[in-house]
């Protein structure tokens, strides 16, 4: 029993974590965004208006995603640089939509979404 007792603790970790919309810093991808930006529209103001619309939206959605959906997509979001609220917000959507596709559609064949 004590071998497991770190895999328990990790996997609770996570789904605490999940059950409450995670706090990014946008600053930092709305600066690198808006300088790589080739709209003119594409502004600092601009990016960080969508990305706090985002937040407040995920804020009322929460509740309808899955813990395991949650975990995985806030996961994803935070690979490879500043992770940001679209991200996610899209990234659960997806999840939210495959989830209700029929299992001979989906390509996935494991539960990590669904969960």
């Amino acid at each position: 029993m004590p071998v497991f007792l770190p895999v328990i603790l990790t996997a609770s970790h996570l789904v605490l974590a999940a059950n409450r919309l995670p706090e990014f810093n946008i600053d930092s991808g709305c600066q690198i965004a808006a300088a790589a930006a080739v709209a003119p529209n594409r502004s600092l103001d601009v990016c960080k208006d969508e990305e706090l619309t985002a937040r407040a939206k995920l804020n009322d959605e929460w509740s309808q995603y899955t813990p395991g959906q949650k975990a995985r997509c806030v996961s994803l979001t935070q690979l490879g640089g500043d992770p940001s609220y679209v991200e996610l917000r899209s990234c659960l959507e997806l999840a939210k939509i495959a989830r209700s596709l029929p299992p001979e559609d989906r390509m996935m064949t494991d539960q990590r979404w669904s969960g």
